[in-house]
Formats: structure tokens, sequence, C-alpha cells
């Protein structure tokens, strides 16, 4: 394991170039070409890569493209249970967010295979890190494929059933700059996971129709009255794909598909004050987070799918981001 900071850089023929760190086996930054043929990184990135290594960052940790795990999301009553007995979390006033304290978002990742467009890096979660049970093996393929899209798949294999969910936590925005509000967005999804203050899940799923939380038609992401979104969209399954992104000022286009059943939408009021890439400036609702993941809580939530992962199973969770010109 090399626990020393790396930052690689991938290219397709199609324009897309991904830099991706060790630490956290985060996305750096993710160049699109747009309508006019201009490189927009489209992803919230620091201007220099050494800089995430850094306690500034640190400080101001948001999981900027990261890979967060073993459990992408909030566990409720910093504790759950597997055949009666019970795994204590570490936890702030009762919620278990991503992982930890220091979950895989902060931890450094070894190098498997590196080509031109592709990287795969791994971790080993050991027994009881963070309080979860099982020695678990877990794997990122990042892949920049010729359709123009960001492939990222990871896979996990444990020696003890255990919970897992995973994430990549990229923060989009399709002009580099400004804000998301003009942003269009379309959502393949009719209801949503109630939440209550602590944005811990009720067990209650409400329709989206004649909603806020209602994007089943193209609009604009900052409509009248929009406040923000952190919230946990059940997917329809037989969508091809489950979210749409649009910029009219770029004319870049994203399709989000994945093999998760849901997606937790999220736009961040105010980004931390750091010198981000290409000394962008960042405004109010900077940008938009697309987390592929399992149902939230469901160590937690009986009547929720599991979200179990058992000895000589292989967990997948696979996400595409596909780019187009309007």
């Amino acid at each position: 394991m090399n626990l020393q900071p790396q930052v690689i850089t991938l290219k397709n023929s199609k324009g897309l170039a991904a830099e991706i760190s060790n630490l956290g086996a985060s996305l750096l930054s993710l160049i699109v070409l747009d309508k006019k043929n201009n490189p927009i990184n489209v992803v919230v990135g620091l201007e220099k890569p050494e800089a995430y290594f850094g306690q500034e960052y640190l400080n101001n940790y948001n999981c900027l493209g990261a890979s967060v795990g073993r459990w992408a999301g909030r566990i409720s009553g910093g504790k759950f249970e597997i055949e009666g007995k019970e795994y204590p979390l570490y936890n702030e006033d009762g919620v278990h967010l991503h992982g930890g304290k220091e979950g895989f978002s902060k931890k450094y990742w070894n190098i498997e295979k590196l080509t031109k467009n592709s990287v795969t890096l791994s971790y080993v979660s050991v027994d009881l890190e963070e309080g979860y049970p099982g020695n678990l093996k877990v794997s990122v393929h990042y892949e920049l494929t010729e359709n123009n899209a960001l492939k990222i798949v990871y896979k996990a294999t444990t020696d003890k059933t255990t919970p897992v969910n995973l994430t990549n936590h990229s923060y989009f925005n399709l002009e580099g700059y400004g804000s998301v509000l003009d942003h269009e967005l379309k959502l393949k999804s009719n209801k949503y996971v109630e939440l209550n203050e602590k944005l811990l899940v009720t067990g209650n799923f409400i329709e989206t129709n004649n909603t806020s939380y209602d994007f089943s038609d193209k609009s604009i992401l900052g409509k009248e009255g929009f406040t923000g979104l952190d919230d946990v969209f059940v997917l329809n399954a037989d969508a091809s794909y489950k979210a749409v992104l649009s910029s009219s000022k770029t004319g870049i286009e994203m399709k989000v598909q994945t093999n998760q059943p849901t997606l937790v939408v999220y736009t961040p009021i105010q980004l931390p004050d750091l010198t981000y890439k290409n000394n962008a400036n960042f405004t109010k609702y900077s940008a938009i987070c697309f987390e592929a993941e399992a149902y939230p809580d469901a160590p937690n939530q009986s009547d929720f799918p599991s979200a179990l992962l058992h000895p000589g199973e292989t967990y997948l969770n696979e996400t595409i981001f596909e780019f187009s010109i309007q």
C-alpha cells in the first residue's frame, strides 16, 4: 500500500480528461468540451492537487469527489444490529455519517491498475474499523469511455456479514463556476424518502407529483421557492437513465445511469472558502451532487430492502455520467 499522495490523469479521444487522487480514491477534476469546444471543468475541485492533503482542506472537509464508505449517508442511533449482535458506530448526536470519523474518503487507496483512460484503486477495511464487522476488500474503477462518459464501478467482498453502501461524492457544475440555479434538472423518480430535522429517515415515502420535489419534467433547478436539496429520491427501475442535468450556457448535458435504487441529490448552500480549480468563484448553490446509493439507514429500517453483504457475495455499484452537447 502506497501511503504517499498520488494524482494521475486519464484521457480519452473525445476530449474528456480526469484527475484521480489516491486519497479517498477521489475525482479531482473532469474536463468536458462545451458547445464552443472550450474545456470546462464540470466538477468542483481545488486548484492544487497537493491542497487535498493539507490541513486547510481537511478542516473544511466536505468529501469533494471522494469515494465514501463503508456506509454512504446516515445511520440512525449510532449503531445497528446483525443476527442479534449490536455494533456501535462513531456518531455525532446519534447520527453516523459517511462511514464515520475517518471513513474511506480519508484513507489512502492503492493504485492497482492504470491505463490511458482508466484506473483501478483498492482499499482493505479491517474487521471492526469504524465499528463495522468483517474484513472488507473494496475496489473502484474509473474509466473514460469512448461514448463520452465517466464510468465509476465499486466492488466489495467480505468475510463477515456487514452493511455496505459506497458512492462517489462529486459536486457538479456544468459551467465550471458560479451557481447551478440556472441548470435544468430532470429526475426519473416518483417518490422521495421523508426525512426528519436530523436528515434521518422517518420510514415514509412521499409522492413527488405536484410538490417542489417534482422534476419529472425538465425544469430550472432554482425554480421559485427553491431552498436547496439534500434529499433521497427513489429511482424508477424501468428508466434507462435516472437523471439529466444541463446548462444552456455551455450546452453541456449530463445523463446519470446507475444500478442503485436511490439517488441522493444535494445542493450545498455555500462551499468552504478555499482556492478552487482555475480560481473559480462559486456563489450560493454552487454545485449539485448525485450520490447513487442503497436505501438510506437500511441497517436500521426493517421495511427497506437489505443492504447487507454476505461472505461469498460481491457488492456492485455501477454509475455512469454521460456527456453530450445539446
